[in-house]
């Protein structure tokens, strides 16, 4: 998937969980790679997530769950992506999400999640990597 341009990213807040400082490192270090970033706020529907990431013409969105609501908030803005015809937008995230519920959530449609420890560097790589066209 190659990407012309910036690479733009919605990162954004589902629901009820109002902690919102790693989402903020996320989106700056995004940011101070390159790319794009359309930073929602917090307490978002996904409903809201979807119409911000296609007005933007976003090439991903990043959900940031710590809520425990990651297979309902996930799922719904997948389910949401398909109704809008806008499945190219690919959906990563990361929160407290269990091990368990990792593989659930990428056989859904979740392109890749990061847990509690892993490294901004580790997030903009794969981003860059994901959305770079080849070389």
């Amino acid at each position: 998937m190659g990407v012309t341009g910036p690479i733009r990213v919605v990162v954004a807040k589902p629901g009820l969980d109002g902690h919102d400082r790693g989402a903020k490192v996320i989106a700056r270090a995004l940011r101070d790679a390159g790319m794009e970033v359309i930073y929602t706020g917090l307490h978002q529907t996904p409903e809201q997530i979807v119409d911000t990431a296609i007005q933007e013409d976003a090439d991903a969105i990043g959900l940031s769950i710590l809520s425990g609501a990651h297979n309902t908030l996930f799922a719904r803005v997948l389910e949401l992506l398909k109704e809008r015809d806008a499945e190219d937008i690919r959906v990563f995230g990361g929160g407290i999400i269990p091990e368990e519920d990792i593989a659930p959530l990428k056989e859904k449609g979740v392109a890749e999640i990061f847990t509690p420890g892993a490294t901004t560097t580790s997030i903009v790589d794969w981003v860059t990597t994901t959305f770079s066209p080849p070389s």
